[in-house]
């Protein structure tokens, strides 16, 4: 598999909106406030977390908010720059992905049927897939120096 094919498959072109009952803002704010809370409480991540967001955790649950908004229900409500501000974070590792995915994947599942729980993680796995891309991987120096 190439990078751009993963690329490809990590940010599908016509993805449609989530139209399922009781998915809205509201739902998915929960989702966000409940992911969160038990991150929070990690042993790993807990910390990771706390070094970054220090004070008031609700800027973050709104911006978070307005971005699982943005992937579910296609609000256009998120504006920020997830790679950047995944790139600055030098003490998280590949494996902690797998971590915040099996969080997710545990609230989705408290939170919704399958079927709906189903796509948030879906999505949830595609964006861990282009963050891990983006924070680990790295070309050879020959494939950057125009080797084969």
């Amino acid at each position: 598999m190439t990078l751009k094919s993963t690329l490809d498959r990590a940010h599908p072109v016509a993805e449609q909106p989530l139209n399922h009952a009781g998915v809205d803002r509201t739902s998915i704010g929960k989702l966000v406030r409940e992911f969160y809370a038990k991150v929070r409480q990690h042993q790993r991540l807990g910390p990771i977390f706390a070094r970054e967001i220090t004070g008031d955790w609700e800027p973050h649950l709104e911006k978070m908010t307005d971005f699982w908004c943005s992937v579910i229900l296609k609000s256009g409500d998120y504006h920020g720059r997830p790679v950047p501000a995944h790139l600055k974070l030098k003490d998280v590792t590949e494996a902690d992905f797998e971590i915040w995915l099996a969080l997710f994947r545990q609230t989705a599942a408290e939170l919704f049927a399958p079927e709906t729980a189903a796509v948030f993680v879906d999505r949830a796995e595609r964006i861990a897939t282009s963050l891990k891309l983006a924070m680990f991987f790295r070309l050879a120096p020959s494939a950057t120096a125009g080797g084969q």
